[in-house]
């Protein structure tokens, strides 16, 4: 996919910055933006493209209504300028303060330095306030078309949404203005489109389909350059892109990797570059999504360890697969933790599996405190419901345990439970639902059973005995799942719909199983208000990007 030698002699060497920053580290974002200005310099590049607010990580949410953060942003521009005296150019996305009066009061800002000094700044047009996108609440839009002039080129540019409103890939536009008319008349060589694009399943694709109907529809090639790591809830996968005027895509960087990609510009607008492969696999991109967003999740809160409750069931095996793909099996430590009505058999597959994994298992019987809580709260737990609380207080004495290791060990909890699970509160407050941080919290269980036989696709990791048995919380004797829940199959059917607007598909569900489905789902809304952060690989996570109402009344 290379254009050959020539183009680099003749051309103008641009380099694709995909890096990953931490959110409010200024200071270290700035030095990581230094380093990489400097390498692309050595390489040849004459410019380099950074991802949307790069020196102060994206997305800074309310960390912008501290002062300082933005005084140092600004700041750290004005000094990365210098590093460019006798280097490439570089664009780079930074907050500013607004000198408006009666507007927001700061600026989602891209700066090109060049020549040791900031040349111009253009400011973000079309800023998102939905999903998880809030940027209104802090920012106000720019009102001009961005051109600037590098080298006797004219670059456009449009930050990262600025290019989400225009072409045939837009069934309703969601904006009053489109950007990218204001450059689709203009004499440019090429638009660059600095990004922080978090990813979901399909969209790495579907980034490469807009991007390739935006440069027919404008007649100019494109350069998206996307951010990579994961910051909270949100997963940046990357996957960096040249798109020429036709649409072809002519280089492509990785996904959920650092990269500095690098492009060639011809003198008539044409691209060049090499093209990463990309995972075809749904499960492998889920894989990927969930160990970059863990990974980086446990380490930007200043963590290396996490422990989590290994119950010999499919969720735990799946977690505690992740986690040491993510950090190393010996950042691992899992606690089984049985009682009464655990089986030998669910004990049996914990030691199996993390034999497997070469992870450190800690047994710790729930029985002694189970049996004095329940004398304890005998004369209060008579009753119909004195069942359900004594299955709540096992989950609970569990989770009191597990913090009890992380308090120890300075670790981080790792909840286990699924977005199936989570979606109809099939799980317990204080209980299975402690942690920091659920790594497969927006994973239907269908897809847990299918991402675990996807790791066992080489060597069986998960012993195939925990797959394939029913699924159960062995809260009580004989317990399995569809005690409580419709089949997973007909209940993942239905949350897809519910959760994710996707269209019905497969076998039919029966009206009451819908209903009863949707009921469960608004039923259990409190508890999601309480869950751990859930890692967003999906089009539709609990999280910021779903705010429903506790206390409301509208059924359907």
């Amino acid at each position: 996919m290379g254009r050959g030698p020539r183009d680099t002699l003749h051309g103008m060497k641009i380099a694709l910055a995909q890096v990953n920053p931490l959110v409010g580290d200024v200071a270290g974002n700035a030095s990581l933006v230094r380093e990489t200005i400097a390498r692309a310099g050595g390489r040849g590049a004459r410019l380099v493209i950074f991802p949307e607010m790069v020196v102060c990580g994206y997305p800074p949410r309310d960390l912008l209504e501290r002062p300082a953060l933005v005084e140092r942003s600004e700041e750290a521009v004005r000094d990365l300028a210098r590093a460019t005296a006798n280097g490439p150019a570089a664009l780079v996305g930074h907050p500013a303060r607004n000198e408006v009066d009666g507007q927001k009061p700061f600026l989602n800002a891209v700066s090109l330095l060049a020549g040791g000094r900031v040349q111009s700044r253009y400011v973000k047009r079309l800023l998102p306030s939905y999903d998880v996108f809030d940027e209104d609440r802090w920012f106000a839009a720019g009102d001009r078309p961005g051109i600037i002039d590098l080298e006797g080129r004219a670059l456009g540019i449009a930050v990262c949404e600025d290019i989400w409103n225009h072409g045939t890939h837009v069934p309703r536009p969601l904006y009053a203005q489109d950007p990218l008319e204001d450059l689709a008349g203009a004499k440019i060589s090429v638009i660059l489109n600095p990004s922080a694009s978090p990813f979901a399943l399909g969209k790495p694709a579907l980034r490469e389909k807009m991007l390739a109907d935006v440069a027919r529809s404008v007649g100019s090639g494109v350069l998206f350059v996307n951010q990579v790591g994961g910051n909270d809830e949100l997963v940046f996968d990357g996957g960096s892109l040249a798109v020429d005027a036709q649409g072809r895509t002519r280089a492509r960087g990785p996904l959920f990797e650092t990269s500095l990609l690098e492009v060639t510009l011809d003198e008539d607008g044409g691209l060049g570059g090499e093209a990463s492969e990309w995972p075809q696999r749904r499960e492998e991109m889920l894989r990927l999504a969930i160990v970059t967003g863990l990974r980086d999740y446990v380490r930007k809160c200043g963590f290396e360890d996490v422990v989590i409750g290994l119950s010999g069931g499919i969720d735990s095996a799946l977690v505690a697969c992740l986690a040491v793909d993510a950090l190393g099996s010996r950042h691992l430590t899992a606690a089984a933790m049985p009682s009464r009505f655990s089986s030998q058999g669910s004990l049996t597959d914990a030691r199996d599996l993390a034999g497997r994994l070469g992870i450190r298992l800690e047994e710790i019987s729930i029985e002694p405190a189970f049996e004095a809580m329940l004398e304890m709260l005998a004369p209060h737990l008579e009753g119909s419901g004195s069942g359900l609380a004594q299955e709540n207080l096992q989950a609970r004495i569990r989770g009191t345990m597990l913090m009890a290791l992380s308090n120890r060990h300075g670790s981080l909890v790792l909840a286990t439970g699924n977005k199936s699970e989570l979606a109809v509160g099939y799980c317990t407050l204080y209980g299975d639902m402690v942690g920091a941080l659920a790594p497969i919290g927006d994973i239907l269980k269908t897809d847990v059973y299918t991402l675990a036989r996807h790791l066992n696709r080489g060597e069986e990791i998960i012993p195939s005995a925990i797959i394939d048995k029913a699924p159960s919380a062995e809260l009580r004797p004989d317990q399995t799942d569809q005690d409580a829940l419709p089949p997973y199959d007909e209940l993942d059917l239905v949350l897809r719909q519910v959760l994710e607007q996707e269209p019905p598909q497969g076998a039919d569900v029966s009206r009451d199983t819908q209903e009863r489905v949707r009921a469960m789902v608004r039923a259990a809304e409190h508890k999601r208000l309480q869950a751990p952060i859930v890692l967003k690989v999906s089009s539709r996570a609990f999280g910021p990007g779903r705010r429903y109402p506790v206390a409301q009344g509208f059924r359907q």
